[in-house]
């Protein structure tokens, strides 16, 4: 009984002494952090500072007389300032930052700014995997409305689906947005769009213009996601050569980016791509301009 009670009481001194350990490990890490956040704002506001400066010589030299005579040296000037932007900006990649008026009305003053290259490419292609998953789901969904079932509640789960892809598509982007991605403005804007049209089907009643357009926007819906696999499969394999050659940068998304050298392997993506654009011409015979733009979208 003695040398159980002393096992015991030997490996309560084990866990004691590990514990002193992990308070000391943690006060520490603690520390770290309380380091790592006055070194965030002092290179916040010396980046600040020093772009300030450079805003300033920039206006100075370019009020000089005789600029004719020094052209070059202006010329050398003003490549040393935009090299060091781009410097600025890369910096401020790794910073933290204030969110925009969307994530600010969505997610409050939370930093969503990743500090690792690592963790920001991590999030990237999590959100190329999230929209292709969501895609086959979607051309799924659409088929077996399409051919096996007609009822109301079940379309409503599809517009309801899609009204949350686009709305988690917008969050999405504007984080990829905020840790360097170079996302166009006019794909985040569709998406805005996609998501307010999906909310305007999602809330349309069951009627005799509902129903008419009900198969048409199933077999465009369901058309447009097996395109949207085709395209994804297409752009992964592009971007990936492209940053390999180091044309792009590790956040651009896969519908950034074309070379002239892609249109041999776009060949048998084109006649799928023509068939939807000419498909979306028939909507306007039957329906208003409101319906075909949903359509379109």
């Amino acid at each position: 009984m003695s040398q159980v009670l002393s096992e015991v009481l030997e490996e309560w001194k084990c866990l004691e002494e590990e514990y002193q350990k992990l308070q000391e490990t943690h006060k520490m890490y603690l520390q770290k952090l309380d380091e790592i956040s006055k070194l965030q704002n002092n290179c916040a506001t010396s980046i600040s500072h020093e772009r300030k400066k450079l805003q300033d010589t920039s206006q100075t030299y370019r009020k000089k007389e005789n600029f004719n005579l020094m052209s070059h040296s202006l010329l050398e000037l003003e490549l040393k300032i935009k090299t060091q932007e781009h410097v600025f900006s890369e910096m401020e990649a790794f910073l933290p930052k204030k969110n925009g008026l969307y994530l600010s009305l969505v997610l409050g003053n939370v930093n969503v700014t990743l500090f690792s290259k690592q963790a920001k490419f991590a999030y990237k292609d999590e959100y190329e995997k999230f929209k292709l998953c969501l895609t086959i789901i979607l051309l799924l969904f659409s088929f077996i409305c399409y051919f096996f079932v007609s009822y109301r509640f079940l379309d409503a789960i599809l517009n309801f689906l899609l009204v949350w892809y686009y709305c988690t598509l917008t969050i999405r982007e504007s984080i990829l947005i905020t840790n360097g991605s170079r996302i166009k403005g006019w794909w985040v804007f569709h998406h805005y769009i996609s998501a307010f049209l999906s909310g305007v089907m999602l809330t349309w009643p069951d009627g005799n213009l509902y129903k008419m357009f009900r198969n048409q926007f199933l077999a465009y819906s369901l058309y447009q996601s097996f395109v949207q696999c085709l395209q994804c499969y297409y752009q992964s394999g592009c971007l990936y050569r492209l940053r390999a050659l180091g044309e792009r940068h590790n956040m651009d998304l896969t519908v950034e980016g074309f070379q002239s050298w892609m249109w041999k392997g776009l060949t048998f993506l084109l006649p799928f791509l023509f068939f939807g654009h000419v498909s979306m011409i028939c909507p306007a015979e039957k329906f208003p301009p409101t319906v075909t733009f949903a359509l379109n979208f």
